[in-house]
C-alpha cells in the first residue's frame, strides 16, 4: 500500500515498541518519518534499522523548548507534516499511596503536557487533511490499584482527543486515541514478567496472548489514513478483547 506518499509524519518516542513499529509502517507505505527520542544512541539506532526516510531528532516531550525545536526542524526539513503519533510516555507503576510528587510531576509532564503541546505546537505545519493520533492506554477503561497515577493520565489524553477533535474540525484536522491493551515491548516485556503475572495477564484476554508493536502500528496506520475520514474523536482499543470481553 502507499496511502502515505507525499506525506510527512512524526512519531514521538519513535525508538522502541510501538513507536518503532509504526514509523517503520509509515514508512512502509511511503511517508517520510521523523521519530523522536531522548538518547542520542538509541535514536541512531532506530534510525539505522528503518533506513532511507527516517529522520531522528533528540527531543524530550516534556521539554517545551526541546518541541520548538523539533517543530521547527520538521518545518524546515519538509515544510509541512501531515501524521501526528503522539506515542511518546512514561509509566510509574506503584500503589497511590506511594506516589511521591517527582513520580507525579514526570508523568503528568510527559504523558499529559508533553502529548497536549506537542500537538500544539505541531499544528502549524498540518493541512487540512491532517490527523493526530494519541497513545492513551486499555487502563483507562478500567481500575487498576497501581496504575491510578498513569490510567488518569492516560484518561486525560482521551479527553484531549476528543475535545481537540471539536476544537480542529473547522481546520479539517482529525483527532483520535488508541488504546492499547497488553502489548510485548521494551516498557512492558513479557520475558521479564514473573510467569504468575505474564500468565494471569493472558489469562485475562480473550485472545490468551499479549499484542505485539506491529498490531498496534496497523491500527495507528488506518486512523490517521483517508480510510478513516470519517473517524473522529474516537478511542480505538486494541487489546485483543482485554476491556470488552469475560474470557472462557
Amino acid at each position: 500500500m502507499t496511502r502515505y506518499t507525499d506525506k510527512v509524519a512524526l512519531v514521538t518516542g519513535g525508538t522502541s515498541g510501538m513507536g518503532l513499529a509504526t514509523a517503520r509502517r509509515l514508512l512502509s507505505e511511503g511517508a517520510q518519518v521523523v521519530i523522536t527520542g531522548r538518547d542520542r544512541s538509541r535514536l541512531d539506532a532506530a534510525v539505522k534499522d528503518l533506513g532511507e526516510g527516517a529522520l531522528g531528532v533528540v527531543a524530550d516531550a516534556a521539554d517545551l523548548s526541546a518541541l520548538d525545536a523539533l517543530v521547527e526542524t520538521v518545518r524546515e526539513r519538509y515544510g509541512r507534516l501531515d501524521v501526528l503519533f503522539a506515542n511518546a510516555g512514561v509509566g510509574i507503576f506503584k500503589p497511590s499511596t506511594e506516589i511521591t510528587e517527582a513520580d507525579f510531576d514526570l508523568t503528568v509532564d510527559v504523558n499529559f503536557k508533553g502529548v497536549f503541546f506537542t500537538i500544539q505546537k505541531a499544528l502549524p505545519l498540518m493541512p487540512e487533511g491532517g490527523a493526530v493520533v494519541i497513545n492513551a492506554s486499555w487502563t483507562l477503561h478500567r481500575g487498576v490499584g497501581a496504575l491510578s497515577l498513569y490510567s488518569a493520565t492516560k484518561a486525560a489524553v482521551h479527553n484531549l482527543a476528543r475535545t481537540l477533535a471539536a476544537d480542529l474540525a473547522p481546520r479539517g484536522i482529525r483527532v483520535n486515541s488508541i488504546s492499547p491493551g497488553y502489548i510485548d515491548t521494551p516498557m512492558y516485556p513479557e520475558a521479564d514478567l514473573p510467569a504468575e503475572v505474564a500468565a494471569a495477564n493472558r489469562s485475562r484476554v480473550p485472545a490468551h496472548r499479549f499484542g505485539r508493536s506491529e498490531e498496534i502500528a496497523d491500527a495507528v496506520a488506518f486512523l490517521a489514513s483517508a480510510e478513516a475520514a470519517y473517524i473522529n474523536g474516537q478511542d480505538l482499543v486494541v487489546d485483543g478483547g482485554l476491556v470488552g470481553s469475560i474470557p472462557d
